[in-house]
């Protein structure tokens, strides 16, 4: 069994395929209508992808405050530079919870957790 995709409903397709494309760094994998006002795009290279799903019918998502995407970065100092540069503010973090790993966290625009981790 493989792992396929998280699908995440958003409320602005545009604006978080922008915020996933530049600033997560996955590149569009495909996109298309997927009925009356409805839409899904697909993000990520080889492996697990990002689903995201927008409908002109929803106006709000409820993402859990439990949940987040956590994202490989080569230096998580130039990672929250790259941020901070953006205007984008860290949710919280960064957090050492050993002498091999370093994360932080941002919100995508829908509310969701995305986690930056640094492994040595």
């Amino acid at each position: 069994m493989a792992f396929l995709w998280t699908t995440i409903t958003v409320k602005d397709m545009e604006e978080s395929l922008k915020f996933y494309q530049n600033i997560v760094g996955l590149p569009l994998n495909r996109r298309f209508p997927a009925g009356p006002g409805r839409e899904i795009a697909f993000l990520g290279g080889d492996g697990t992808k990002v689903e995201l799903i927008c409908s002109e019918k929803i106006k709000e998502v409820n993402i859990g405050s439990d949940i987040s995407l956590g994202f490989a970065v080569k230096s998580l100092d130039e990672k929250i530079a790259f941020l901070e540069g953006k205007g984008i503010k860290l949710h919280s973090g960064p957090f050492a919870p050993n002498p091999h790993t370093k994360f932080a966290y941002i919100l995508d625009p829908n509310g969701l957790k995305i986690q930056f981790v640094e492994e040595a």
